[in-house]
C-alpha cells in the first residue's frame, strides 16, 4: 500500500472554465462548534482561488444557517482559551433543491433575496448534526454533490458501538469494550458497573456520539467510575467504555479516497503524552500546553509495521463504506498487535490536526490535499452508488 500517490493530473483543468462554486458548511449545534470553526479557517486559507470560488455557510450554535464573507472564516481563531463561534448577525441562507440544479438561497425577511448556484458542499461540521449522516442525507435529498462518507458510512462512524460492531463484523481486531445504554444505566446501575470492573482498570469513558475527546474521562479505579458515567452522559445518554491499553503506542493513520483504484494511505503518526496520567484529551488536541503531548509525524517503526497499519486503515476504511477522507486510530501493544480503535470520518484539519500532517509527510502538500478532497466531491456521482 503506498502513501500519497499524487493524482493531479486526474483533476480537468478548470483555467480556461469558471470556478467551481464550494459551499463550506461549518460551526453546527454540537459541543465542537469552535473546532468546527478553526477546520473552516484553515481550509478555507488552503482552498485554491484560482480553482474554486468560496462560499460560507455557518450553523449557529443555535442551528441558524447563516451566509458568511470567505475572509471572515478564515479570520476565525481562537482568542486564548476561547474557541471562536458563528455569528448570528449575517443574513439567514438555506439550500435549495432546483431544477437546474442546487442553490444557495440567502433570505431577508422571509424574501430570497440572491440565489447562487453550488457545485460541491464541503461539511465540515465536527459531532452530532453534522458528522453522523443527518447533513449528508439532506445533501443526498437536495441533489448536492459533497466531500467525504455518505449517511450510512457517517452515522455508524459517529456511533462509537455501532464503529466497533462493524469492525468486528469485518474481522479487524478490535478490543475490550462495554456499552451502557441508559436503560443500563436507570434500571441496572450495578450490572452496569460490574461489565466495567470486568474489563480491568484503567477504562476510558465516552460518549458513543461525541468527537473531540468531549466528555471522555480515563478511570483508573472503581471510586472514579460514576462521575465518568455522569460527565459522559452530559453529551450522551448512550455510553461506550473501553479497556485501556496500559503500555501502548497510540497510532494514527489517514485515509483518502482515490479516482481510481483502492483508497491510498498516509504516513503514520504517533501521539506521545508527556505527562503520567494523560491522555489525548481536548485541550491536547487544540490547546496543548508546552511539552504536553507530541504527535510524531512519520512514527518510528518497522517498515513491516508501518504497511500492517497502512493495510489495516484501509481495511477499516473500505469495511465502513467511507469516501472522501477519515483517519483512523489504533494501539500497537508491548506485543506488537495491532488494534483498530476508532475510525474518524470528518477529522479535524487545524494547524494541530494529524490528518493534514500525515499527509504532509507522505509528500503531499496541504492546499494539494484541499483539492483532493473536492475534487473527489465534485466527482461524486448523484444517488445511489
Amino acid at each position: 500500500m503506498t502513501a500519497a500517490g499524487n493524482q493531479s493530473a486526474h483533476h480537468e483543468s478548470r483555467s480556461e472554465q469558471e470556478r467551481a462554486r464550494v459551499a463550506l458548511v461549518f460551526g453546527g449545534a454540537s459541543t465542537e462548534h469552535g473546532v468546527s470553526c478553526l477546520t473552516a479557517a484553515s481550509i478555507a486559507a488552503a482552498i485554491d482561488p484560482d480553482r474554486y470560488e468560496v462560499v460560507g455557510i455557518g450553523i449557529t450554535t443555535e442551528g441558524l444557517w447563516v451566509h458568511v464573507p470567505v475572509d471572515e472564516i478564515t479570520a476565525l481563531g481562537a482568542e486564548g482559551d476561547e474557541l471562536p463561534s458563528v455569528s448570528p448577525h449575517h443574513p439567514e441562507c438555506h439550500l435549495l433543491r432546483r431544477a437546474d440544479g442546487p442553490r444557495l438561497v440567502t433570505v431577508d425577511a422571509g424574501t430570497i433575496r440572491d440565489e447562487t448556484p453550488i457545485d460541491v458542499a464541503f461539511s465540515l461540521l465536527h459531532g452530532p448534526f453534522g458528522e453522523d449522516g443527518t447533513i449528508q442525507g439532506m445533501f443526498e435529498m437536495l441533489g448536492v454533490r459533497y466531500v467525504g462518507s455518505g449517511v450510512a458510512a457517517s452515522a455508524n462512524g459517529m456511533d462509537k458501538h455501532l464503529m466497533k460492531t462493524a469492525f468486528a463484523d469485518a474481522g479487524l481486531p478490535v478490543g475490550p469494550y462495554t456499552v451502557i445504554t441508559p436503560a443500563d444505566w436507570e434500571n441496572h446501575p450495578d450490572e452496569a458497573r460490574g461489565r466495567v470492573e470486568a474489563l480491568g482498570f484503567p477504562v476510558f469513558v465516552k460518549p458513543a456520539r461525541g468527537g473531540s475527546s468531549v466528555g471522555i474521562s480515563r478511570v483508573t479505579r472503581r471510586e472514579e467510575l460514576d462521575d465518568a458515567l455522569i460527565e459522559a452522559r452530559r453529551h450522551d445518554p448512550k455510553i461506550v467504555v473501553e479497556a485501556g491499553f496500559v503500555g501502548a503506542r497510540e497510532l494514527e493513520c489517514a485515509v483518502l479516497g482515490s479516482f481510481e483504484g483502492p483508497p491510498r494511505a498516509s504516513a503514520i503518526s504517533e501521539i506521545v503524552m508527556h505527562t503520567n496520567d494523560g491522555f489525548y484529551d481536548f485541550e491536547s488536541k487544540y490547546n496543548p500546553a508546552e511539552g504536553a503531548m507530541e504527535l510524531v509525524v512519520p512514527a518510528h517503526l518497522s517498515e513491516e509495521t508501518t504497511e500492517a497499519l497502512r493495510r489495516l486503515a484501509v481495511w477499516a476504511f473500505t469495511a465502513m463504506g467511507c469516501e472522501g477522507l477519515a483517519r483512523v486510530d489504533c494501539f500497537l501493544t508491548a506485543e506488537n498487535e495491532l488494534f483498530v480503535n476508532e475510525i474518524n470520518t470528518m477529522p479535524g484539519m487545524t494547524e494541530f490536526s494529524g490528518y493534514p500532517k500525515m499527509w504532509q509527510a507522505a509528500g503531499m502538500p496541504y492546499r494539494e490535499l484541499v483539492t483532493e478532497l473536492i475534487e473527489l466531491g465534485l466527482r461524486r456521482p448523484l444517488g445511489l452508488r
